[in-house]
């Protein structure tokens, strides 16, 4: 039987480390504004070796986890199944819980990038740079499959990268360009250029920002701004931030784990920036 307004719902974030995650917040809040006072929302230090067993002592009451890395990927052999979204990059970071016990997988990653972006006002684009090859780069790729209808552009370091990113663009059926890291200068110049490295990898770019730059969309968001977004804002460009990214996949996680529709944005985003404001 599906569960009573009252019953205690349980869900989490995942990962290891886990400490600088904002999702509780995001979460906490969204409860707080659609008045499930019955829920709560936690954190967890697991990591892949220990995955297996959190899932074994979940009970009737987990109604959704949030996963970050390591584990997008190793969970998927713990579930009953996954969206298409979630296979088509083989990485998970939403699971819903039912009351029977069955573990759906989801992405909430790659529609959230679509989300942001709509957002700042793009919709579609031409042609696009990514910069990086990680799995953040893979999840870029299969949003820009939704909006770019012409070539990315992939930066990477390595040939085993390369390789990676071409393999995943054959997959997604993207129109990708593989180029040599030493080049990334050139990305700047792109209609829409997407960052998913670590924080400090393109602090060194922020040199090459060109004159009236178009869109960044920089997956970080603490530390915040980064070198390369301030100076594309300084001069001119739209920016996109990993606050925008991890707000919108956060919502479509809020919708998902608990019914309702919709999320409160708004008041997820000033909760949110208050939480960055006091690290």
């Amino acid at each position: 039987m599906p569960p009573q307004a009252t019953d205690r719902r349980r869900a989490a974030v995942l990962g290891s480390p886990i400490g600088h995650s904002l999702s509780p917040v995001l979460h906490r809040t969204a409860y707080a504004e659609l008045g499930l006072d019955n829920w709560t929302y936690d954190r967890f230090d697991v990591d892949e070796a220990a995955l297996p067993g959190f899932f074994e002592e979940l009970g009737p009451e987990w109604a959704g986890l949030s996963l970050t890395m390591p584990l997008k990927r190793a969970v998927i052999p713990l579930l009953d199944g996954i969206s298409e979204t979630a296979a088509s990059v083989d990485a998970v970071n939403t699971v819903v819980l039912t009351e029977d016990g069955r573990k759906t997988g989801d992405n909430t990653d790659i529609p959230g990038m679509v989300a942001a972006l709509r957002e700042h006002g793009v919709e579609k684009v031409e042609t696009a740079a990514v910069l990086g090859a990680g799995a953040t780069a893979s999840s870029a790729l299969a949003a820009l499959a939704r909006i770019c209808t012409g070539e990315v552009a992939v930066y990477v370091r390595s040939e085993a990268r390369a390789a990676e990113m071409r393999g995943w663009a054959e997959r997604l059926e993207v129109e990708v360009r593989v180029a040599d890291w030493s080049d990334a200068e050139e990305a700047l110049r792109a209609p829409l250029v997407v960052a998913t490295t670590p924080a400090g990898t393109t602090d060194a770019l922020a040199a090459a920002v060109p004159g009236m730059p178009s869109t960044l969309f920089d997956v970080l968001y603490d530390p915040w701004p980064t070198a390369l977004a301030a100076r594309w804002s300084a001069y001119g460009g739209a920016v996109v931030s990993g606050l925008d990214l991890l707000l919108h996949q956060a919502v479509l996680q809020v919708e998902r784990m608990t019914g309702r529709a919709p999320a409160p944005l708004a008041a997820m985003r000033t909760a949110g920036e208050r939480a960055l404001a006091g690290r």
